[in-house]
């Protein structure tokens, strides 16, 4: 039986070796269907099914191997190659990677530390192309090989679970810590910290602290599935229609007598159903947390507004409504600023605009309508 098995991984290694030459055709495929599911994101919760699944069963893959090639080397048999294993990890991280990545691109915040995560994929997906330092990392540095597989796995979490089984970004986010520490247990493993029950203890420690740093650094983490669509500051608002009406300069006697409408709309998954709120901040300290429901399925973006009528007294000076997720994950912010002078003073005019993302450029600018 171990013979037999052992050609048919040679047969497949040598399959593997056959159709490498066309693997670069992988990531661009993996990052059309991400800006087509971004698009369609009612309409492709299968794919990101198949991805999650995936991941799974590559992280299968690459432990079955491991301990396989233990078991061999123990009986004095020679280890078995783990070109297979790496080669179907590679893949499906590149899948994943560029699947996932235009969510991210398009829903950072990139005035906030959210630039940073992103930015970390941006690498992760560009290592994962380069082959000579991708197998250098899987053959030399076991440990990071496998982290980089359960940073794969976070990744694929949040942006799926919203979309497969409805969960809000917070539960999304919970789901991910605890699948990266999960399939960070082998990248542990390999540090090889300590042996014996103290050892066993100290990787499971290690690996939930990583579950939980991820959970503290929730704020840096931009909520995949979730942005803005369009944003209007005004001091009417026409509630039948949804929509803002009227103009303004933004002077403190202004405010004081007619308050200000922020109107937000957010496109979330179909059937996802979220609280989110409206932060109010004056010269970046906290003075107004509204709350809002909103319900996913518009490809406009759920129409939703917040009217704030106490204005604290001295309040010149420069405003921003953040719209955060319950865990404190931004969405978008709106700013303006409020003056004596009517010349430096924020005009709201009711304009629907859309928030910008990368400066000068945004995704969902790429297709009218959106």
């Amino acid at each position: 039986m171990s013979s037999t098995l052992t050609a048919l991984y040679l047969r497949l290694t040598g399959l593997v070796e056959r159709t490498k030459r066309w693997h670069w055709l992988w990531p661009p495929i993996g990052f059309a269907a991400g800006i087509c599911s971004f698009f369609l994101v009612n309409r492709q919760q299968w794919l990101g099914g198949m991805l999650a699944l995936g991941m799974m069963l590559a992280w299968l893959i690459l432990i079955a191997e491991g301990l396989w090639s233990r078991l061999r080397r123990h009986r004095g048999q020679n280890a078995l190659p783990r070109k297979l294993a790496t080669f179907v990890a590679q893949l499906i991280q590149q899948e994943t990677l560029c699947f996932t990545l235009p969510f991210f691109l398009a829903t950072t915040d990139w005035a906030s530390g959210q630039a940073g995560f992103t930015l970390l994929l941006c690498g992760a997906t560009l290592l994962s192309i380069l082959d000579p330092f991708y197998y250098r990392l899987a053959e030399r540095h076991r440990w990071l090989y496998f982290g980089f597989h359960a940073l794969c796995v976070f990744v694929v979490v949040l942006v799926t679970l919203p979309l497969l089984l409805e969960l809000t970004t917070g539960e999304s986010l919970l789901a991910a810590c605890a699948a990266m520490s999960l399939f960070a247990l082998p990248s542990v493993a390999n540090l090889r910290i300590a042996r014996g029950v103290v050892g066993g203890l100290a990787m499971i420690g290690i690996s939930v602290m990583l579950g939980v740093g991820a959970w503290g650094a929730r704020a840096w983490i931009p909520p995949a599935t979730l942005w803005i669509n369009a944003s209007s500051l005004s001091p009417d608002f026409d509630t039948a229609a949804r929509a803002p009406r009227g103009e303004m300069q933004l002077t403190p006697t202004q405010l004081s007598a007619r308050g200000l409408y922020a109107f937000t709309a957010i496109r979330a998954p179909r059937g996802l159903s979220e609280k989110v709120y409206h932060v109010w901040r004056h010269d970046g300290e906290v003075v107004d947390r509204i709350a809002l429901n909103i319900n996913g399925g518009r490809s406009e973006g759920y129409r939703a507004w917040t009217h704030k009528t106490a204005f604290p007294q001295g309040s010149e000076g420069e405003w921003r409504i953040d719209v955060e997720t319950m865990n404190g994950q931004r969405i978008g912010s709106l700013r303006f600023v409020v003056s004596d002078d009517p010349q430096q003073a924020t005009l709201a005019d009711s304009t629907i605009s859309q928030p910008p993302g990368i400066p000068g450029w945004r995704i969902t600018n790429l297709i009218p309508g959106l």
